[in-house]
């Protein structure tokens, strides 16, 4: 991101920025690796990440990791080149998975694996992704609905006794936002959707979103406050 930043682009980092701030997810010295899957989400979360570094007064370091898929359609070559122009410090991992094994659950499992592994390696102790506020409300309803259970996806995650914590600084921006940033910005994302996406439960529960806003167009918003407004004193 050159130059001076755009009005619809000032608005996008100052969400991010007040996420970041309301979940303490920057510390001093920060090494981040963030998830590029080469879509419009991580593409955006990386170049804002990289913007802010412009004026934020916290100092961190910034390592793209593309976790490439056998099947996938996204050209390493463009990738790579889009890296590499925009002087970002990246690594490319393979994953081949068999084709009995290629499912939701199996190809996110061994993802988010090698992407914990390479962070590990290059001594991150912070790895970003690039879910957003659509994604956490789905994911609220999915585990309410399928699960039977209250719990959300945290913008802010610690694991493996804090050795490693999970951030989300997109946690809330809402998809549209993110496609109107890449139209302004003209990152060059790929627009891929597996088909096993389509007829996922989470796409069940996006079309549920989508009809209830037509009624209620912040219900995204109360979806995710809801989480933080628990009346225990109605819970069973």
């Amino acid at each position: 991101m050159k130059g001076k930043i755009k009005r619809q682009e000032f608005y996008f980092s100052k969400k991010v920025g007040r996420a970041i701030m309301d979940y303490g997810m920057l510390s001093e010295g920060d090494r981040i690796a963030v998830g590029v899957s080469g879509g419009k989400d991580s593409l955006s979360l990386l170049s804002i990440l990289r913007y802010r570094q412009s004026f934020c007064p916290i100092k961190y370091h910034l390592i793209a990791v593309h976790v490439n898929l056998d099947y996938s359609p996204v050209s390493l070559r463009r990738l790579k080149s889009f890296f590499k122009e925009s002087g970002y410090e990246y690594v490319i991992k393979e994953l081949r998975i068999p084709s009995k094994d290629k499912n939701c659950f199996w190809c996110s499992w061994n993802r988010r694996k090698i992407l914990f592994e390479t962070a590990a390696e290059y001594k991150c102790n912070k790895v970003a992704l690039g879910h957003h506020l659509d994604d956490i409300a789905q994911t609220v309803l999915m585990n309410l609905f399928f699960n039977g259970e209250v719990s959300a996806m945290s913008p802010k995650q610690e694991l493996f006794k804090g050795a490693l914590t999970i951030i989300r600084p997109l946690a809330y921006v809402e998809e549209k936002e993110i496609a109107q940033f890449v139209r302004k910005t003209k990152l060059p994302y790929y627009k891929y959707r597996c088909s096993n996406s389509l007829h996922s439960n989470r796409r069940r529960i996006a079309n549920i979103i989508r009809e209830l806003e037509k009624v209620c167009p912040g219900v995204k918003s109360n979806i995710f406050r809801s989480i933080k407004r628990i009346k225990k004193e109605y819970l069973l």
